[in-house]
C-alpha cells in the first residue's frame, strides 16, 4: 500500500461479497455489475426511430440530427479532401510520430493474423477448399464527443486494409469547434491511413447512413451526394452506437457491440493497489458509463484500491466524469474466496478488458475464456493496449466477448468453400449420398446424383 496523507478519503465503490457461496453460471452472471437495463431499453427505443428517420429522410435527417446532436449545421457530411490533406499538415510532429509507431505495430500484427487458404484433398479427385475473400465496402465509426479517437482510425482501418478490403468509408462525430468537420486529428489520422472517404457523422445516424445508403438529391437545397451502403460496419462507440449497430446486423455485418468502456482486474494480494487504482480509472474518464470492476481475493487489496482511488481521482483530469462511473452499478468490487473462484467470476462476466495481476499472472490468464482482451501482469496495463500494444482496441462489451471477438482481420473476411469433385470421386460417394437424401425424405437430391451414372 502506498503511503498517503491520512487527509485522502477513499472513495468507494459498490461492493459484491460472493465468498463463501457457490454459484452457477446464470447466478454470476446476474451478481456482477452491469448497466441497468433500463438504460438498454431506453437506448433502444431511441436508436430505433433515429434509424427508421435516416431511412426515410436521409440527408435531411442527418442535417438535423447534426444540428440536435453536436450543434453543427451542415449542408453535406462528406468532408472535403483539402480538409483531411490541411488536418495532416498540420498535425503535430510527436503526436504523428506516436500514430505513425501505433500503425506500424497494428500493421504487423494485422498481417500476422491472415488466415491461410485451404485446398484440401478429401479423396482423389475430390478436393474442398477455404478461401478468404474480403468484403466489398465496410463503414468504419470513430467516437468523439467527450475525447477525440485517432487511435480507433488506426485499430478500424489498418486490419480492413490488411484484409484487402477495396472500398473503405469512415465517420466520425462533427466537430462545433472544427466548423463541422470532425476532429482534426482524426481526419489526420485517417489521412495518414490513405481513407479520402470521410463523414461527419456521429452516433445511431452515421450507423444507419451505413446500413442502408444515403440517396443523392436530399437535402435541404436538393445537392446532397449519395453514401454508397456497406457490407460490414465496425468501430466503439457509447450505448447508441452498440444499440444502433445490433438493430442493424443482419442488414449488413458487425465487429461485435463495443458498446461504453469495460476494465476488469482480476488482482489477489500481490497487485499493487496504485496500478490497479490507476487502470480502474484510466477506463473510467471514457464515459460515465464506463465500467471498472475489480474482483479480488483480498480484503486489505480492496481497502487499498478504494484509498488510491480517493487520491487518484482527485488529481485526474476529468474528476466528474470519473466519479459518475465509478459510482454507477457497472462498477463495482467483488470479494472472491480464491483464484478459482475469481477466474469464474471473469468468465461470468466476459469483460471487454481483463487485467490479470496475480501470483502467476501467466497461468491465471491461460484458465480465462471470455474476455476481450486479456492484459497480464504489471506491465500490459488496458492504456497500452488502447494505443501502442499491437492489439485491436475495438473489443465487444455487455457481455458478449462470450460469443463476439474482438475487431481484426477476419472481421473483413469470409470463408468461402470451393468444392470440385471429379466423376470418380463423385461416383465413390454416389450411393451415400443418394441413402442419405432418402432418410431425410428428399430423395430428388439423390437423383440429382443418379442422373449423371445412367
Amino acid at each position: 500500500m502506498s503511503n498517503l496523507e491520512s487527509s485522502v478519503a477513499p472513495l468507494t465503490l459498490n461492493r459484491t461479497d460472493l465468498r463463501g457461496r457457490t454459484l452457477t453460471l446464470a447466478e454470476l452472471k446476474k451478481a456482477v455489475p452491469r448497466t441497468a437495463q433500463s438504460t438498454v431499453t431506453t437506448a433502444e427505443n431511441a436508436v430505433a426511430g433515429i434509424i427508421a428517420d435516416v431511412r426515410q429522410r436521409g440527408h435531411a435527417a442527418l442535417a438535423e440530427l447534426a444540428q440536435k446532436f453536436d450543434g453543427v449545421t451542415q449542408e453535406h457530411p462528406r468532408v472535403p479532401a483539402a480538409a483531411l490533406a490541411q488536418a495532416l499538415e498540420s498535425l503535430d510532429p510527436a503526436v504523428r510520430a506516436a500514430l505513425e509507431e501505433s500503425i506500424a505495430r497494428a500493421k504487423a500484427f494485422a498481417q500476422a493474423q491472415k488466415p491461410a487458404d485451404v485446398d484440401f484433398p478429401v479423396a482423389n479427385g475430390a478436393v474442398v477448399s477455404s478461401h478468404w475473400i474480403p468484403v466489398r465496402r465496410v463503414g468504419l465509426y470513430v467516437p468523439g464527443g467527450l475525447a477525440a479517437y485517432p487511435s480507433s482510425v488506426i485499430m478500424n482501418v489498418v486490419p480492413a486494409l490488411a484484409a484487402g478490403v477495396g472500398s473503405v468509408a469512415l465517420a466520425s462525430p462533427p466537430q462545433k469547434e472544427f466548423g463541422g468537420l470532425p476532429d482534426l486529428t482524426v481526419l489526420a489520422a485517417a489521412a495518414l491511413l490513405g481513407i479520402d472517404e470521410v463523414y461527419a457523422m456521429g452516433g445511431a445516424q452515421a450507423i444507419a447512413a451505413f446500413a442502408y445508403g444515403i440517396a443523392a438529391g436530399t437535402t435541404a437545397s436538393g445537392g446532397g451526394e449519395a453514401l454508397e451502403p456497406v457490407d460490414v460496419v465496425t468501430g466503439p462507440g457509447n450505448i447508441f452506437v452498440a444499440t444502433a449497430k445490433r438493430l442493424v446486423k443482419g442488414v449488413v455485418g458487425i465487429d461485435s457491440e463495443a458498446g461504453a468502456t469495460e476494465i476488469a482486474v482480476l488482482a489477489d494480494h500481490t497487485a499493487n493497489p496504485v496500478f490497479v487504482a490507476a487502470d480502474l480509472i484510466s477506463q473510467a474518464e471514457h464515459d460515465p458509463n464506463a465500467a471498472s470492476v475489480l474482483i479480488t481475493t483480498s480484503t486489505a487489496l480492496a481497502n487499498a484500491v478504494e484509498v488510491e482511488l480517493g487520491r487518484q481521482v482527485a488529481l485526474t483530469a476529468h474528476r466528474e466524469r470519473v466519479e459518475t462511473a465509478l459510482a454507477g452499478v457497472q462498477s463495482g468490487i467483488v470479494l472472491v474466496d480464491d483464484l478459482a473462484q475469481g477466474v469464474a467470476v471473469c468468465n461470468a462476466y466476459a469483460a471487454e478488458h481483463l487485467e490479470v495481476v496475480t501470483e502467476n499472472a501467466a497461468a491465471v490468464a491461460a484458465r480465462i475464456t471470455n474476455a476481450g482482451a486479456i492484459f497480464v501482469g504489471d506491465y500490459s496495463p488496458v492504456s497500452l493496449g488502447d494505443y501502442c500494444a499491437g492489439s485491436n482496441h475495438v473489443l465487444p462489451t455487455s457481455g458478449t466477448a462470450a460469443f463476439s471477438s474482438g475487431l481484426n482481420v477476419t472481421t473483413f473476411l469470409r470463408a468461402v468453400q470451393v468444392i470440385n469433385y471429379n466423376k470418380d470421386a463423385l461416383a465413390q460417394v454416389a450411393e451415400h449420398v443418394i441413402t442419405l437424401s432418402k432418410a431425410e425424405g428428399l430423395p430428388a437430391h439423390g437423383d440429382a446424383v443418379a442422373v449423371r451414372f445412367p
